[in-house]
């Protein structure tokens, strides 16, 4: 529960001096970001295009960029998956810095990937950004599982370690950290990022000290796996397999449309209880932040808006309560 001590912003933005009317018009309902939040992450390139497709350069560029940000911007990696047209991240937001660290990832992402492809139109679909909240562990192991089996139940490879393309081996979380190297053809020599940066696979919180949860999520892998080849078997379909895959024109997108989601997610447990619970914060939180910006807007600079406000605490220097 918020308790009413005021949160100064971290790091506002040049000129703002919190006194802005110039406030963005918001088209989704604000999002609340907590710090030590676990999420699963999403994003799917522009017209589901084979932009990220795994070669030795989308590799080193997406690898490169997620270890820079992820330090930067205090973001514990659990598991990833960059498959052709989008990728997934669990990841859990240790300073409450998800939107600096997606927008980097994204950003520095596109640009050099774009520079790669010798092309400059929009790298991402713009709709298709989603961070899902995990409630609870066992919601935090069944993500994990959908992101290391994506490969398979796309129908791209039998196993999701034979994915060609980045993919995070359950075993890396007890390993040691891995040092990636600056794509110096994509990167200045003399530009602002290191010529290394760090990427390290955390166990996610609540299973620091757990001796099964690598052999679980293995078992769970293999068993998404099973499941997924076996419904492959029973359309009739193969396995679209690594030559065929590393085959494909980055430009182009799969031959077979997708449905689209009827609904944007912002919490995940099977405990209903606990998703209800989630569920009404969240709307407490929507409430809270529309009656504050509301008096923010009528002159109102003392205001306190709802703990996990982002936007006007980092832009506009809005004073916010603390969580906890």
């Amino acid at each position: 529960m918020a308790d009413r001590r005021a949160e100064s912003p971290r790091d506002s933005r040049p000129g703002s001096g919190g006194t802005s009317d110039a406030l963005p018009q918001p088209v989704t309902a604000p999002r609340q970001i907590l710090a030590g939040k676990t999420y699963l992450v999403t994003r799917r390139c522009s017209e589901r295009r084979f932009f990220l497709k795994p070669t030795a350069a989308s590799r080193a560029i997406f690898e490169f960029v997620l270890a820079v940000a992820a330090e930067k911007y205090g973001i514990a990696v659990h598991a990833f998956c960059v498959l052709s047209n989008h990728f997934h991240l669990v990841v859990t937001d240790r300073q409450g810095r998800l939107p600096e660290f997606h927008r980097d990832l994204d950003g520095l992402v596109a640009r050099a990937t774009n520079r790669f492809l010798g092309r400059w139109e929009s790298f991402w679909d713009p709709d298709s950004y989603s961070a899902v909240a995990l409630e609870d562990g066992n919601a935090i192991l069944e993500k994990m599982v959908y992101v290391l089996a994506n490969p398979v139940v796309a129908g791209l490879v039998r196993k999701a370690s034979d994915w060609p393309g980045l993919w995070s081996a359950p075993s890396l979380m007890d390993g040691d950290a891995l040092t990636v190297k600056r794509p110096a053809i994509l990167f200045r020599e003399n530009g602002p990022l290191a010529s290394t940066a760090t990427l390290r696979l955390c166990r996610p919180p609540g299973f620091e000290n757990d001796d099964s949860l690598i052999p679980t999520l293995m078992a769970l892998l293999q068993d998404a796996e099973d499941r997924a080849a076996a419904e492959l078997e029973r359309d009739g379909r193969h396995f679209l397999g690594v030559a065929r895959i590393l085959a494909q024109d980055p430009l182009s997108s799969p031959a077979s449309g997708e449905p689209r989601m009827a609904m944007s997610p912002r919490v995940a447990t099977r405990n209903k209880w606990k998703r209800i619970e989630a569920l009404q914060r969240l709307a407490e939180f929507v409430s809270g932040y529309k009656v504050a910006l509301a008096a923010w807007r009528a002159g109102e600079r003392s205001v306190l808006f709802p703990a996990g406000t982002w936007l006007m605490r980092l832009q506009h220097g809005a004073c916010c309560c603390v969580y906890g």
